[in-house]
């Protein structure tokens, strides 16, 4: 077998258990797995593939706290943010791309995680809300990293857990669909991508399901922990592939 393939499988089978315990970073973690073997653009085509496919499994089987109102704004500004994050993969930098990313999670998911009792954030409604989203939607278009600044700012907001996870979950849904209509529009996924795709989805079925699982078990606090840790894992990661780079 091409080693190639193996290493695809690995990234799916960690990134579906991810999101499957936590209800969004599939992206980043197959990311992080793919980034040093794969080309940047097959990276985004099997991250949106593979998010979009973990998210509509972990939906049907994690089904609490859904609240259409608050969901909407975010879904709002992500369908606008979309097409800005579609039109700026070609021509992006993507080693800056990551610098930047992974230095905001860097920062601030720490200071979140060891300080658990700075005042939330209740200003700015429904269009701060959709600010959010509009910024998951860019992340999205550029390569599949929806959930990262809705999720942050989800735990801003001080959301219970099963709250945070439905918007979050239905959120990355609707923009990975999108997002994977437009990759097919667009050319970024073609029949030369089936293979890997068709790797991608057996890979991460079961350890989704096994993550979905260990979710319903876990407590508002770890729940926190583990949301927080798993963006400043991620931000570590992008920045161990970019500052080599750009140095």
């Amino acid at each position: 077998m091409d080693p190639l393939f193996l290493v695809v499988a690995l990234g799916a089978a960690l990134a579906g258990f991810v999101q499957g315990l936590s209800g969004f970073a599939f992206a980043m973690v197959a990311s992080a797995v793919w980034a040093w073997w794969i080309d940047p653009q097959l990276v985004a085509a099997m991250a949106v593939f593979g998010g979009f496919s973990g998210q509509l499994l972990a939906a049907l089987t994690v089904r609490r706290g859904f609240d259409l109102g608050l969901l909407l704004p975010f879904v709002a500004g992500g369908l606008a943010g979309i097409p800005v994050g579609v039109g700026i993969l070609p021509l992006l930098n993507v080693d800056l791309f990551k610098l930047a990313l992974g230095g905001l999670l860097v920062v601030i998911c720490p200071v979140m995680l060891l300080a658990h009792r700075l005042p939330r954030v209740r200003g700015g409604g429904r269009l701060a809300d959709a600010a959010a989203g509009f910024a998951g939607g860019v992340l999205g278009g550029i390569g599949g990293v929806s959930g990262a600044i809705p999720t942050l700012w989800c735990t801003l907001r001080g959301m219970p857990k099963d709250t945070q996870r439905a918007v979050i979950q239905n959120f990355n849904l609707g923009m990975l669909g999108v997002t994977l209509a437009s990759y097919i529009g667009t050319g970024v996924i073609t029949t030369a991508t089936l293979p890997m795709l068709a790797i991608v989805l057996p890979a991460m079925l079961i350890p989704t399901l096994l993550g979905a699982r260990l979710y319903i078990g876990i407590s508002e606090a770890a729940f926190r922990r583990i949301v927080l840790g798993l963006l400043t894992a991620s931000g570590v990661a992008m920045l161990a592939a970019a500052v080599p780079k750009l140095v």
